[in-house]
């Protein structure tokens, strides 16, 4: 039965793997015109895969198998398997599929609406989604709160009582910390000059290497908003998007994403090749990117090692900019309006607008005329400043269009886990020391060992207390945020 049920298992594999490819091409290289006829063929292969499953024959297979006598990890993978079947099989096959066709259509709308700053094409594409999402949770079931249903989906047993608590902390700590540093008159050197996107796409690849990414098991390419996305530990892509005036920009989307996929490189071939083969919950993912792209790669000792390849990168724009200068302009913090080019400290603010925002949908019947009014008023409220444009206020994030409500407090989750993982990984071995060496080969494998290479395999709370031996502890992010801004602005 083990057999037959691994079997089946090995052909929804095949057809995700085709589904996945098709999103890539859409995100990356796909003609506009194309999407109908790619979002209709993704809609067919993901009816083949949910048929594959959902179904009585593979339902009895799946229950009346013994656990006793399994391997722990085909005991795991069984376990896994029937929490993703319960949810998946109250969603009608009908739904399922158009659902999945929609969001392709979404995005490539999205795109369209972003760069024409045009908020009316996205608009019933958002609607639908959203209506969508409704319904899935009333066929899913919740407790509690509606919004706790999709929560779930990208942190298991989050809750919209947890998440308040959280961020609640997070008000209480960090939002007078923003104002005493918004009134510090510190003001770094800018970088405006223009440049050239060629060899910005050339020091991406070097710093994606450099930090672990292995490019003989992934590539890097260009997209509206930069993401990765995992076939297996042997084929992980990754995007970023470049802009002239911002070289930070590339940079730190590049670093955030490569930490995304040295996860994923690090997956143990056994578990790989099972649905275990991914990361264990989107909190810890986003805690992988987070380590990556703030604790190393807004560290001084790590610039101390690749400053001077950037400045060979761009000898005449960044001659009149010293080391001292740079680490002062990635770690500048100030109110801004896009969040994924947001600086350390004011990040989980972004975060909790959209939560609040995604909360507030889920409890109520929302008019979706309003929703950009109370994106804009929500940033004016927290961060003190205001969208002027769609495209740097409700349009700037392609989450929405592809479903994936729910997951931007991993976010906010995902570093504070990193600043906790970041605490126990400085007990064992000196990491400022390694990054002044130029040298991710300890952190890459503290990090390997630790968390990468069980994938799905432990759950995210046996992997937090496994690691640092104890429970989760937000204090640890509040505590890293405090010390470090409070020496860069001396207050």
């Amino acid at each position: 039965m083990k057999n037959k049920i691994f079997e089946i298992l090995e052909k929804k594999k095949a057809f995700d793997h085709a589904i996945a490819l098709l999103h890539w091409d859409l995100e990356t290289e796909a003609p506009r015109k194309g999407v109908e006829k790619i979002a209709q063929t993704m809609g067919y292969l993901s009816a083949e895969s949910y048929s594959l499953i959902i179904n009585d024959e593979f339902k009895k297979m799946l229950y009346e198998i013994k656990l006793d006598g399994l391997s722990d990890l085909d005991k795991r993978v069984i376990e896994n398997l029937r929490k993703d079947f319960e949810k998946l099989e109250k969603i009608p096959k009908k739904d399922y599929v158009d659902y999945t066709q929609l969001t392709v259509e979404a995005t490539a709308n999205w795109e369209e609406a972003k760069k024409s700053n045009n908020f009316e094409i996205f608009k019933p594409y958002l609607e639908k989604i959203i209506n969508f999402n409704k319904k899935f949770i009333e066929y899913r079931g919740f407790t509690g709160h509606p919004y706790n249903t999709l929560l779930d989906d990208y942190e298991e047993g989050m809750t919209v009582e947890k998440t308040d608590e959280f961020f609640k902390k997070i008000k209480q700590e960090l939002l007078p910390l923003i104002k005493k540093v918004n009134n510090v008159n510190k003001k770094p050197k800018k970088l405006d000059k223009v440049f050239d996107v060629i060899k910005q796409k050339e020091f991406s690849k070097f710093l994606a290497e450099y930090m672990g990414f292995d490019f003989s098991k992934g590539v890097l390419k260009e997209s509206e908003h930069p993401f990765t996305l995992n076939f297996n530990n042997k084929d992980v892509r990754i995007t970023t998007h470049y802009y002239e005036k911002n070289l930070v920009s590339s940079i730190f989307s590049t670093i955030h994403e490569g930490g995304h996929a040295i996860y994923e490189q690090n997956i143990k071939d056994v578990i790989s090749k099972t649905v275990l083969g991914e990361g264990a919950s989107m909190g810890i993912h986003e805690s992988q990117s987070r380590i990556y792209e703030n604790i190393f790669g807004r560290n001084i000792n790590f610039w101390k090692a690749v400053y001077p390849k950037l400045q060979e990168t761009f000898p005449e724009n960044l001659k009149a900019v010293s080391l001292e200068d740079f680490y002062m302009i990635i770690n500048d913090s100030k109110s801004s309006l896009i969040r994924i080019e947001a600086d350390e400290l004011t990040y989980p603010i972004h975060v909790l607008i959209r939560y609040e925002l995604e909360k507030e949908i889920f409890s109520e019947d929302i008019n979706i005329d309003e929703l950009p009014k109370k994106w804009a008023d929500k940033y004016e409220e927290y961060l003190g400043v205001r969208p002027n444009t769609f495209e740097e206020g409700i349009l700037q994030d392609v989450h929405w269009s592809s479903g994936l409500f729910g997951y931007f407090s991993s976010y906010a989750l995902g570093s504070a886990y990193a600043s906790q993982f970041y605490n126990s990984m400085i007990k064992e071995f000196d990491v400022e020391k390694e990054l002044r060496k130029g040298s991710f080969k300890k952190i890459n494998e503290y990090l390997r060992e630790n968390i990468h290479k069980y994938g799905k395999y432990k759950t995210p709370n046996e992997i937090i207390k496994d690691t640092t031996k104890e429970e989760f502890n937000p204090n640890y992010y509040i505590n890293y945020l405090r010390e470090k801004y409070g020496k860069l602005y001396v207050i």
